[in-house]
């Protein structure tokens, strides 16, 4: 009793807040969005709406997050955004079908202002070979003029709508530092050429003008944002995918009838027909058929698993070569399809800890940028320098600034590793346990459904006074109404022998010890031997086998005739250890981290469990907070420490853990509790995870090394006079698309399998 008190109130104070009232989140898009900068502004502007608790916004998915304690209407956000000077994006669905067509609208103006563009610097191109074109210097100024006034101020139009926007909200964006920088030098070329016309001559004027570096700016900067665009297209097609995997209809049976409805009128309860080579629609039981599904996209197995009457599907998977008959049990937001979207679209869209590093300092950076170029003029002009040459340098300090790449470092990187975990079987929900994995030390394990396949198997059949088949089919005739798992793996060890099984009568349960039944006019006892004692059941001839069984860590069960008074046999069962459990155990010591097994079963089978897999320490017979109290000592004694587990009674070691992975498929409060969920019960997804975490925190760490070594560097430079405003735009365009190009290698990523299988 006081056990139970204990797990009583272990598991309160884990899963307290599935009872107490949760945050109310609302997710939207946001738009006008282009760096760092405007995250930091958009997420102020949030935060100082009345009832937000907190707000979260990533720029690479272009969400924001708002948690508050009550409900929050949108049109709170609305206008928040409105003064701040964005705007709420449509609903997710609308702008995911609008997302193509402003990619080729993007890709449009790219086109036609490069078409502008190039010609402009073909007088540049020329004097680098030694030609001059014949044209009047007239001719050619008044040309470049004509060509660079549409691409300032109609394709660049976006940049000073958002510069304006920014200006007049108090703040600063890369639309301000382009708009600003094009402007400067348009407007200086603008002013010279007027000049010309009244007083200078054309010759003399051609040499202050620099229509060819506004204009190549703007389309570079546009290039650069194009690619950019495309590239976080491909970031988020972990989620494209698994949407994808929504079917719109559902072939539905009533009263014999099948027809096709909306899967919005789909109901749980009703019974769904799946044609091979469909996919099926909702969550539920097979009540007829067999066949095999493909969860690939859904659970990262690479092969199709077989499904039949009794057994669950999967909405969003595809049926193979057999009819199904499904009865519903889930549908829309409560399919486990929905909530695997869910999953990864929060953990797309969260940020990670050492994103804080990245707020600080684009909280700042636009007004210092602007301060550099203003000392850039000034100092150049106090040099001495012609005024135009100082205001081009200034100029390229402000193109060359932009915090795209600052911006977009930790949310490419992290929603490239996401997505590719997320299609192997590995779901992230809380990125500082994706933070933490990368330098985990211990990996705690429990043992039944985690090492082990968590259902027992017939291992053993010992005959006395019968023989062997004979005391297999009066087993299975007393257990084939039974759902207890022993009973099960009976039942299944007789089928697949392909054994003919009598039926049994008079079965009567007694708990604790075993039952009672008559098959074919002998009544029969099946059980412990605590049972067979009572009985007064002779167990002497097979008990130095049985000792030897359960000192393996075998359960054992007894077979007898109670009218006679005669044992029959005894049979064995064990947890079989699942194939990859010792490959992942050996792979995670390759790696340098300790392996820890805990369990509340008794030695025996903790101890030939750890023979199997080789876990380094392995303590067992553990209450739930036995086992969170190894945790917190594991964690005190200076580890980061990780455990994995499936069942309810895992759940307050895997909430005390530094990382908790829980297997899918376990008890939901294990999952609840776990900042990373498993999708299939395999072991070897935990060095996956550990890996992914790895390769993405590696990720984050070189954008944000080469995003401020390239600031570091190149406002340096640009301030020095060594680079021209087009060199910075091609820069500036070139450091955010090789930021996102560099996460979106995470997108090849495949867990290591085991090379060794039990």
């Amino acid at each position: 009793m006081m056990g139970w008190l204990k797990l009583f109130v272990s598991l309160e104070h884990t899963l307290k807040a599935d009872y107490l009232p949760q945050p109310h989140v609302l997710t939207f898009g946001v738009q006008g969005m282009t760096c760092a900068s405007c995250v930091a502004r958009v997420e102020r502007a949030l935060a100082a709406v009345p009832g937000v608790a907190s707000a979260s916004v990533n720029l690479a998915t272009e969400q924001a997050r708002v948690e508050s304690p009550a409900p929050l209407a949108i049109d709170a956000m609305r206008v928040a955004l409105d003064k701040a000077g964005f705007g709420v994006a449509p609903e997710a669905a609308a702008q995911a079908g609008a997302a193509g067509s402003t990619e080729h609208a993007g890709g449009r103006a790219v086109l036609y202002s490069a078409m502008l563009s190039l010609p402009l610097m073909a007088p540049m191109v020329a004097d680098w070979f030694g030609y001059r074109l014949l044209l009047a210097p007239q001719t050619l100024a008044l040309l470049e003029w004509l060509l660079a006034t549409p691409v300032q101020f109609y394709f660049g139009a976006r940049f000073y709508k958002a510069g304006v926007k920014a200006l007049l909200a108090g703040g600063g964006n890369m639309d301000l530092l382009v708009a600003l920088g094009t402007s400067a030098a348009y407007g200086t070329s603008a002013y010279h050429l007027w000049r010309a016309e009244t007083a200078l001559g054309y010759a003399h004027a051609h040499a202050h003008l620099y229509f060819e570096a506004s204009a190549m700016v703007i389309t570079l900067v546009l290039l650069g944002k194009w690619l950019e665009a495309r590239a976080k297209r491909q970031a988020v097609s972990a989620i494209l995918a698994l949407q994808a995997l929504r079917p719109e209809t559902a072939r539905i049976r009533k009263a014999g009838t099948d027809s096709d409805v909306p899967i919005t009128q789909v109901a749980p309860g009703d019974l769904v027909v799946v044609r091979p080579g469909e996919r099926i629609a909702v969550d539920g039981v097979v009540l007829e058929g067999d066949s095999h599904v493909d969860e690939a996209l859904i659970t990262g197995e690479s092969l199709p698993v077989a499904r039949g009457p009794g057994e669950r599907v999967t909405g969003g998977a595809i049926n193979g070569e057999g009819l199904l008959l499904v009865r519903t049990t889930a549908i829309g937001a409560e399919t486990v399809l929905a909530r695997i979207i869910r999953l990864v679209e929060a953990a797309q869209g969260a940020k990670a800890p050492v994103q804080r590093l990245v707020d600080q300092v684009s909280a700042v950076f636009v007004p210092v940028v602007l301060a550099v170029a203003a000392l850039t003029y000034v100092g150049w002009w106090y040099a001495g320098v012609e005024p135009e040459l100082a205001l081009m340098h200034a100029v390229a300090v402000l193109v060359i600034a932009c915090p795209c790449a600052l911006g977009l470092a930790t949310p490419a990187a992290i929603m490239a590793g996401t997505g590719a975990a997320a299609r192997h079987g590995i779901l992230v929900k809380d990125m500082q346990a994706l933070e933490l994995a990368q330098r985990i030390t211990t990996v705690v394990f429990d043992k039944t459904g985690t090492l082990t396949e968590g259902k027992p198997v017939l291992v053993a059949l010992e005959p006395h006074a019968t023989d062997r088949q004979r005391l297999l089919v009066l087993a299975a005739a007393m257990q084939r109404g039974s759902e207890h798992a022993l009973a099960r793996a009976v039942v299944d060890a007789a089928a697949r022998r392909e054994l003919a099984v009598p039926a049994a009568v008079g079965v009567t349960a007694m708990p604790g010890r075993g039952l009672s039944a008559s098959v074919e006019g002998m009544p029969l006892l099946l059980g412990s031997a605590r049972l067979m004692l009572e009985h007064h059941i002779v167990l002497t001839p097979l008990a130095t086998l049985a000792a030897e069984l359960e000192q393996d860590g075998h359960t054992v069960s007894w077979l007898a005739d109670s009218a006679r008074h005669e044992l029959l046999g005894l049979l064995a069962f064990a947890d079989p250890v699942k194939p990859t459990a010792a490959g992942t155990i050996r792979a995670l010591h390759a790696r340098g981290i300790a392996t820890v097994m805990l369990t509340g079963d008794n030695a025996g089978a903790a101890q030939r469990v750890a023979r199997e897999a080789p876990v380094q320490l392995v303590e067992s017979g553990l209450l739930p907070e036995d086992k969170t109290r190894r945790i917190a000592e594991l964690k005190a004694a200076g580890g980061v420490v990780a455990m994995v587990g499936d069942g309810i009674n895992d759940a307050p070691a895997l909430a005390a853990a530094d990382v908790g992975m829980a297997m899918s498929g376990g008890a939901d409060a294990a999952m609840h509790a776990a900042g990373i969920t498993l999708m299939r019960a395999d072991p070897a997804l935990v060095a996956g995870a550990i890996d992914i975490s790895r390769r993405t925190v590696r990720k984050i760490r070189q954008n944000l090394f080469w995003a401020f070594v390239y600031n570091l560097a190149g406002i340096p430079l640009a301030a020095a006079g060594l680079l021209n405003p087009m060199v910075a735009g091609a820069a500036m365009a070139a450091s955010s698309v090789s930021v996102v190009a560099n996460a979106l290698l995470l997108r090849r990523w495949k867990p290591t399998l085991p090379k060794d299988k039990l």
